[in-house]
């Protein structure tokens, strides 16, 4: 991770980029890249959404389409800067559950990741984030 990441997008902010929201695109466009960022476990949880939706179908013109939209995922990832779960994000995940938050452990994972990169949390998920400490 470069020092220069100033925001991290949570996953739903990720979705409706990737969806060309227009705000959120426009946000996006305005930030120099290097200032923004998703975390490993927003690559995660997309992933394993493309793959569940794959798993599911049955129908050749749906299967083409999720094979489609993974590709596009997989095109995604490779454009952006990606901050990996490393010590330091563990270190601030355990001292988060130790605190026993009510938080959902992926989340709790993208909140650690943010928290010790020094970064903001881009997110429509307040409800859930505002319990983290120093989020």
């Amino acid at each position: 991770m470069t020092s220069a990441i100033r925001y991290i997008l949570d996953t739903d902010h990720i979705s409706l980029a990737q969806r060309g929201h227009p705000q959120v695109s426009a946000r996006i466009l305005a930030t120099p890249p290097d200032q923004i960022a998703i975390t490993i476990v927003s690559v995660q949880e997309q992933m394993q959404g493309r793959l569940a939706q794959i798993q599911q179908i049955g129908d050749s013109a749906a299967l083409i389409a999720a094979y489609r939209n993974l590709h596009q995922t997989l095109r995604f990832h490779r454009t952006v800067n990606v901050v990996d779960f490393d010590h330091e994000a563990s270190q601030v995940f355990a001292a988060f559950q130790k605190q026993k938050l009510r938080v959902g452990t992926l989340d709790l994972r993208i909140a650690a990741i943010t928290v010790a990169s020094q970064a903001t949390l881009v997110t429509r998920n307040i409800r859930d984030f505002q319990h983290v400490p120093d989020l």
